[in-house]
């Protein structure tokens, strides 16, 4: 499975750290600028020493980058962290970037997307622009991880949310909530 991957400036960065990690599938990267700086900021990693775990990194000015066009395939895209903005953006149908030109493509071509909404509280504005995606089947995500498996610190609970992310793209995961019970 190939997957896209947008980082945008929201803070989060240790979601897409962690999602990095966990997802084994062929990645492609997009850092917006400010996704960069954020990312450093927070994880202390540069961009370019992930690349052990993707098979490339593109530039948010990049327009010329092969996921540009629906004719390069890629199973899924996940933005993470997603910032309203760039939400904002893509449901006002702006592809001015590679993160926004690869969401029109996802959506023009009715591959799942997912975006992983990293904002507290949401204006109303925000909110009808999530529901707009929503209806043109987008998955909205918020950066909400859950507690209901007792996490015992921040790496844990990082990574329910991600192995969440997993399964909402159809990627194996590890995390089954109650799963035993099924049995």
């Amino acid at each position: 499975m190939r997957v896209l991957v947008g980082v945008t400036g929201a803070s989060g960065a240790p979601y897409a750290l962690e999602f990095l990690k966990r997802c084994h599938e062929e990645k492609y990267v997009v850092f917006s600028r400010w996704g960069r700086e954020v990312f450093f900021e927070e994880t202390e990693i540069k961009p370019s020493d992930l690349d052990p775990l993707v098979s490339k990194i593109f530039r948010d000015e990049d327009l010329r980058a092969p996921f540009s066009s629906g004719s390069n395939f890629f199973d899924a895209y996940v933005i993470i962290p997603c910032s309203t903005s760039t939400l904002g953006k893509i449901a006002a149908g702006f592809g001015d970037t590679l993160i926004t030109r690869c969401a029109q493509v996802a959506m023009k071509e009715r591959r799942r997307m997912v975006l992983c909404v990293r904002e507290t509280p949401m204006s109303s504005l925000q909110l009808e622009n999530a529901l707009e995606l929503s209806r043109n089947g987008v998955i909205i995500m918020p950066a909400s991880p859950p507690f209901y498996s007792k996490p015992k610190d921040k790496d844990e609970l990082i990574g329910g949310y991600v192995e969440r992310v997993c399964q909402v793209l159809g990627l194996p995961s590890n995390y089954h909530y109650r799963e035993e019970e099924l049995d």
